[in-house]
């Protein structure tokens, strides 16, 4: 017998995440899986190397501050003005996190309170409404229309009222790819001028757009940076997604509420990582160059599946290529994934899982961060569907 008998669930809605059931469903099939955000090939050796040197020092095998290494602050702060033109205290400003979803997550906890409302855009990853959640605050959806995904502001200036505390933007957008514009931006500052509302920008992929699309960090607008939480992933830019190592970015006031939560939250995170990040920072042009890289995965795969009879949607940034499979199935996609999966070999992720009410466009996202050899195997299996 279970004691106590029965629980009364924070979060009685959520169960296993869409992504653990099709890594599993994948590996059950000997299917490849495209479904999960992760790369399939190693990190820089330069890194692998910075990260042995750490290990072997014994002195960074123990707790490092609360906030993060300092030289890696330091160096955050070097990188944000060069690129973003923003300045940034590593002192006071920057604190480094086991991930951009604890970042996420500490961000939330820091600020919003029972009934605060926050507004979010769908499809939207998926941890943002349980952290609101856990809160008791409120997750108040703007539904993103496919093929284009593009945001009314008009419209999301409807679901302001004054118990609005928080706006969560992502850019570029996982699951969708696309990419906000000056306009969004500028939009977005006249929505919040002469408010309290706190921006939460989720930036993890800021080094992984195409077309020569500019990452708009939200850094670069001072009168959104004040009141914003800016978060980033040292995973997604060094393909080290299982080191669970990112950073926000927040001014002193917002920063100081953050901390109050990290520290009782994880304290401090990997030590050894944040040395090896520190030195391989040194390196830009493993960032700089990091649109280039992905651009050819994506182009690659794009070429692969043309032939196929699914629709490719508008891929602007980001590791993931949204398709349409509407001229293959009237299922739906959570049905035609796992089909897909048992039966042609790939497996994906169903879009409606990132809506709250599961809206379904027979769209499926596919991560093309993959070895070309693993993109290969998987075009010929889709273009045989």
């Amino acid at each position: 017998m279970n004691f106590p008998s029965s629980i009364n669930s924070k979060l009685p809605a959520v169960g296993t995440t869409i992504f653990t059931t099709m890594s599993t469903l994948a590996k059950e099939h000997n299917a490849i899986n495209l479904s999960q955000g992760f790369p399939d090939f190693s990190p820089h050796p330069a890194l692998i190397e910075e990260m042995e040197k750490a290990m072997r020092n014994n002195s960074f095998n123990q707790y490092l501050p609360m906030p993060g290494y300092l030289p890696l602050r330091e160096k955050i702060a070097e990188k944000t003005e060069a690129l973003y033109a923003a300045k940034v205290d590593p002192e006071t400003e920057i604190t480094v996190t086991a991930g951009g979803t604890q970042a996420i997550f500490t961000a939330i906890l820091s600020v919003i309170r029972e009934n605060d409302e926050v507004i979010l855009f769908a499809p939207a990853y998926d941890s943002y409404a349980p952290s609101i959640e856990l809160t008791g605050g409120k997750a108040i959806y703007y539904d993103l229309e496919a093929p284009d995904y593009k945001v009314n502001w008009q419209s999301v200036k409807k679901l302001i009222n004054q118990r609005t505390k928080m706006i969560i933007i992502n850019t570029p957008h996982n699951p969708t790819g696309t990419v906000l514009s000056t306009t969004d931006m500028e939009q977005l500052e006249k929505l919040v001028k002469g408010t309290d509302i706190i921006i939460l920008s989720d930036e993890v992929y800021e080094h992984i757009l195409f077309d020569g699309l500019q990452h708009l960090s939200i850094l670069r607008y001072p009168k959104l940076a004040e009141r914003s939480f800016v978060i980033s992933s040292f995973g997604k830019t060094y393909h080290t997604t299982g080191w669970k190592l990112g950073y926000c970015i927040a001014p002193k006031n917002l920063m100081a509420e953050f901390r109050k939560v990290h520290q009782f939250n994880v304290f401090s995170v990997n030590s050894i990582a944040q040395v090896a990040y520190s030195k391989i920072l040194d390196r830009k042009e493993l960032y700089l160059e990091l649109n280039d890289f992905y651009q050819q995965k994506r182009n690659y795969f794009q070429r692969a599946i043309q032939s196929s009879r699914f629709k490719l949607l508008k891929c602007e940034g980001t590791y993931f290529q949204l398709v349409s499979y509407n001229r293959i199935s009237s299922e739906r996609d959570t049905e035609f994934v796992r089909r897909m999966t048992k039966d042609m070999g790939v497996a994906g992720i169903p879009v409606s899982v990132f809506y709250r009410h599961n809206i379904d466009n027979s769209v499926i996202r596919l991560c093309f961060a993959k070895e070309e050899e693993t993109l290969k195997r998987a075009a010929e299996l889709i273009c045989k569907i």
